[in-house]
């Protein structure tokens, strides 16, 4: 019964981050398309030099008082030993 309550605390949570993240691309006037280009952009160099579980990443927009920021949360599965290199170092827990 309580799993009930939660799961709509979550939901609302969530329409409430999208809302943000919608508000604030509007007042950084950014398309939704440059949105994933960049996000699309920031990948593509990321993976010249690790592994990288995709379906796990995510972007958010962080606002504090004068400053925003766009974070990438993006796991890591492997570290490539070159930048054109098929070689993996074994991940490491940290």
């Amino acid at each position: 019964m309580f799993n009930w309550f939660r799961g709509k605390t979550k939901t609302k949570d969530v329409a409430k981050d999208r809302l943000r993240v919608v508000l604030m691309q509007d007042r950084l006037s950014l398309s939704q398309g440059l949105m994933e280009e960049i996000k699309d952009e920031v990948i593509m160099a990321i993976s010249k030099y690790v592994e990288i579980d995709r379906p796990g990443i995510e972007f958010t927009w962080k606002e504090t008082d004068r400053k925003r920021a766009l974070v990438a949360n993006i796991p890591v599965i492997s570290i490539k030993r070159g930048a054109n290199s098929n070689d993996r170092v074994t991940q490491r827990s940290y």
